[in-house]
């Protein structure tokens, strides 16, 4: 079942008598589900139609009830809306149809209209002017005039594997088993898929020769070979259309270029009508206005600095801009029910300069003047986008539902709306950072001007040749990243700015690259002597900073990473992270979904190993299982290096980045470098890595054995892991990180406390059974009563005694079951089968016509849980000992345990195997000694 399906299946249950609704957060607590994941399903279902939210906070889910339209009324609005679909194109809705995109527009269904087969086109423009978007719009407008059978537009980036041309040809075209050494079965490409349809091949000037070639010869022919075969085998009814950010004359093989009769040139954001531009930016609003559910109010300068504010994103950055400024609009006026406000003085720095760089141009404000009113006022209309893409400036979660609950969360920490403001962009930058890091500036263009004065390039150009006679050797992107930090500084100083201080860690970093800061010192000197002014130390180092990071960029061996997780997101999530965090080029991801075979899991995995290596090795970063055991494998199949880390977290992912970007290590120091590190906060994930590393060095240790937790249940699996991980979680509450916690079964419970002893100190114990150690114990039962805390505190101040008393009201401890089963288990109803299982307990006691005491009520009910569980999830006992099933029916509890299975099987409609009534008898025995 997918993470969606969960998620629907438990909606259609909690909903089906519940009108206000459902958080966020309640489901994400009783699936165990990270709270991102499930916001980010919940809003994919609003927008399919099959949930509603409110506009309150938090906001709740529910199922809207169907309107009583008459059957008149309804046909009448189907036909109505049918006539209207036949009248209009997609084409229709575009932005600029009838003045900067009309030719754009004509020439597109001409060319999807043309008979018998439409003709190939091109597409041509800067980064981020829409030509992804008017792809999408071409191949919805042939699928609407039912032009192509196939309505799916395949969609390949060029530059994807631009370093690897034999992957890229294999994955656009396929492969016969044995055309490259990994090549172990015949495989469909791209064409194939999109045979019938339409294939857009995005950055196509990144297509080697050999690739444009054989592209052409499909055009002519319709027919294509694969990846080691020597004939045109196969055919494929495919048209074309390709983009490029470059000059076609140029880029692209003149034999290719001759056979696209069409291309097609969009215009820069700078080249619309300033019409145009205004209803770019007030369709994007309304997007936000749609997510936030709330009215957006905003001026004239913020218009003009919003709309000013791009220099050379084009449309694509305009998006970036207004998602930021509409994020940040929104954590200032999240009291506010209703509405937003965007003020002047909130913005970012660099979209305030947007009024400035907009003023300059006297026409431009002009033709502004006449459409601008003097408050703009956006509301939702819950109306969507009509031309449907993967939008790469689209964020894939709720930003604002994240921002509300954060906000929430630091606010009742104490913290004051300054300090939570702060915190909070941090965060929302991220998705900026990731939007710059991603774009590609376009070189010979005068768009830095727009953005720097000339005076700082010119001696950002003379400070990079004084750096280059130097031995400083750097990449393209030193005369944009030097520009910005030098006007930046100088913007400081000339506002009268208190200047940045240097970090410690920051200065002992550079301390390792003597090099870069030789030649921070000279640029230093260089910049003190063109301004008169005296540059600080602290801003030495931020210097040096970026001399590293320029030069490191340039770095063409750098030890490739690939992260691997089970789940639909998981890796893929940690990557997009590290990746805007650090702009990493050497990274990326598979995840393995939980029904692909390992065989297969194998093959992608050293797909990706291929893609990233640039000759030296890989690192390979997993989670669990089989894909610890990959390594080996790829390095036979592919003769790549390749050493594998598992229990990967973002941390770990983040720190191999940093190490493979900013040290010349080879894969040796890399790879033994990251497994020393032991992260850089106190989280969950990095205690267990951390205690496993403190367990390993004190092994040896026998006065300084390192510290445990027992957990005593009655197999050592299902509530004993349970426990473990509440544990666990107040553990990390209170910053206690040298503590392990290890579940055990009441199954010669003795004989494992001594082999435990050997390598752990035991300081405490919970569970069903005492083993007699001089440490604090705590009955299960009292640990559900609120004492896990309590139990803590004890175990750090060395206490020796605890929890005597016993729980007397049978009524409190059936919803301390109730509570346990809500807290801890995914595929169980709490309230159903908490009273299944406290009737399990009477009628074992009416049976042996015995009274069990609550407490060993509770800790029966608890196992039983497990053991549902299990049964439910086909996960099976790991048995220790040889169980004889004749010993186990002989038994004197087993007429008692065996009538109450009788009542569970009826109840739950499953079957217990033999060695859970095992376990039951054990438990009980225990338990009344």
């Amino acid at each position: 079942m997918t993470r969606r399906e969960k998620i629907w299946k438990y909606l259609q249950q909690q909903l089906q008598f519940n009108s206000t609704g459902i958080t966020t957060t309640k489901i994400a607590q009783d699936l165990d589900l990270v709270r991102t994941n499930v916001s980010k399903e919940l809003n994919i279902l609003v927008k399919e139609g099959k949930l509603s939210k409110t506009k309150t906070r938090p906001v709740k889910y529910f199922f809207e009830k169907p309107k009583n339209n008459s059957v008149l009324e309804k046909k009448t609005t189907e036909n109505n809306q049918h006539q209207k679909a036949k009248k209009e194109t997609i084409f229709d809705h575009i932005i600029g149809k009838n003045s900067s995109l009309k030719n754009q527009v004509e020439q597109a269904k001409a060319a999807i209209l043309y008979p018998p087969h439409g003709l190939n086109v091109l597409i041509t423009g800067p980064t981020g002017s829409g030509k992804t978007y008017f792809a999408h719009a071409m191949n919805q407008f042939a699928n609407n005039q039912k032009v192509i059978t196939n309505s799916h537009l395949t969609t390949f980036n060029c530059a994807d594997y631009a370093h690897n041309p034999q992957l890229l040809m294999s994955h656009l075209f396929g492969y016969v088993k044995g055309a490259f050494t990994g090549a172990n079965e015949d495989q469909e490409g791209l064409i194939q898929k999109a045979d019938g349809g339409i294939l857009f091949l995005d950055e196509v000037h990144r297509l080697p020769p050999e690739g444009q070639e054989m592209i052409f010869y499909l055009m002519d022919h319709g027919t294509y070979s694969r990846l080691g075969e020597t004939s045109k085998l196969h055919k494929a009814n495919v048209r074309l259309i390709c983009a490029t950010t470059e000059d076609p004359e140029s880029s692209l093989l003149a034999t290719f270029v001759r056979r696209i009769p069409i291309i097609v040139q969009m215009p820069s954001f700078n080249e619309r009508t300033m019409e145009e531009r205004y209803q770019l930016l007030k369709e994007m609003l309304t997007i936000e206005a749609n997510r936030i559910q709330k009215k957006i109010y905003l001026n004239e300068d913020v218009v003009r600095a919003i709309l000013g504010s791009v220099t050379y994103g084009n449309v694509g950055q305009l998006k970036s801009n207004v998602q930021l400024v509409c994020a940040q609009g929104f954590l200032n006026s999240i009291k506010e029910n209703d509405s937003i406000h965007l003020r002047f003085e909130q913005l970012p720095p660099n979209i305030k300069d947007g009024l400035s760089r907009l003023a300059n141009d006297r026409k431009q404000l002009s033709e502004l003047a006449h459409i601008l009113q003097a408050q703009m006022v956006v509301s939702p209309d819950n109306s969507t986008t009509p031309v449907k893409e993967d939008d790469k400036y689209e964020l894939p979660y709720n930003l604002y539902e994240i921002i509300g609950d954060k906000a929430a969360l630091l606010s009742e920490e104490g913290l004051d709306q300054d300090a939570i403001n702060n915190f909070i962009m941090t965060d929302i930058n991220v998705h900026l950072k990731g939007f710059y890091a991603n774009k590609k500036f376009e070189r010979g263009k005068d768009n830095l001007h727009d953005i720097v004065d000339q005076d700082v390039i010119d001696l950002t150009k003379r400070l990079e040749q004084k750096l280059h006679s130097e031995g400083y050797t750097s990449t393209g992107n030193f005369l944009y990243a030097m520009s910005l930090h030098v006007s930046s500084f100088i913007k400081r100083i000339e506002s009268g700015k208190p200047l940045r201080k240097a970090a410690i860690n920051m200065i002992s970093m550079v301390q390792d690259y003597p090099q870069e800061l030789k030649f921070a010192k000279i640029a230093k000197r260089e910049i003190e002597k063109h301004y008169h002014i005296p540059v600080p130390d602290s801003e030495l180092y931020y210097l040096a900073i970026l001399l590293i990071s320029l030069k490191a960029e340039k770095k063409t061996e750098k030890v490739g990473i690939v992260v691997a997780a089970h789940g639909n997101s998981t890796a893929s999530s940690m990557c997009q992270v590290v990746t805007q965090l650090l702009d990493a080029d050497n990274l990326t991801s598979f995840d393995m979904s939980l029904d692909m075979s390992p065989s297969e899991a194998l093959k992608r995995i050293e797909e990706k190993v291929q893609q990233v290596d640039r000759g030296s090795g890989v690192i390979l970063l997993v989670d669990m299982g089989s894909l610890s055991t990959f390594g080996e494998k790829i390095t036979q199949h592919t003769g790549i290096k390749v050493k594998t880390i598992d229990m990967v977290t973002t941390a770990l992912v983040l720190e191999t980045v940093r190490k493979t970007t900013l040290i010349d290590s080879d894969l040796e120091n890399v790879y033994r470098e990251i497994l020393e590190f032991n992260g850089y906060s106190r989280t969950s994930e990095l205690k267990a890595a951390q205690t496993s590393q403190k367990l390993m060095s004190n092994k040896s240790k026998e006065n300084d054995k390192p510290k445990a937790i027992l957990v005593v249940c009655s197999t050592g699996e299902g509530t004993a892991s349970k426990i473990k991980k509440m544990l666990d979680n107040i553990l990390v509450d209170h910053l206690i990180d040298d503590i392990v916690v290890l579940p055990i079964s009441v199954v010669d419970m003795d004989k494992t406390v001594i082999d435990i002893q050997e390598e752990y100190q035991i300081i405490a114990v919970t569970g069903i059974a005492h083993p007699q150690l001089k440490v604090p114990f705590v009955p299960l039962d009292k640990l559900l009563q609120g004492g896990g805390e309590e139990f803590i505190s004890v175990i750090e101040n060395n206490a020796s005694e605890m929890f005597s008393e016993s729980i007397k009201s049978s009524n409190v401890a059936k919803d301390k079951v109730c509570q346990y089963l809500t807290d801890y288990f995914t595929f169980l109803n709490p309230t159903k089968v908490s009273e299944i299982l406290w009737e399990y307990c009477n009628v074992i006691e009416r049976k042996l016509s015995s009274k069990l005491s609550n407490t060993l009520k509770i800790n029966l009910s608890m196992h039983l849980a497990g053991m549902i569980e299990r049964i439910l999830t086909n996960d099976k006992l790991s048995i220790q000992n040889d169980i004889d099933d004749e010993k186990i029916k002989q038994h004197p509890l087993y007429d008692a345990v065996n009538k109450a299975d009788q009542m569970l099987e009826k109840s739950l409609n499953i079957v217990l195997p033999i060695e859970e009534v095992y376990y039951i008898e054990k438990l009980i025995d225990t338990q009344k000694k």
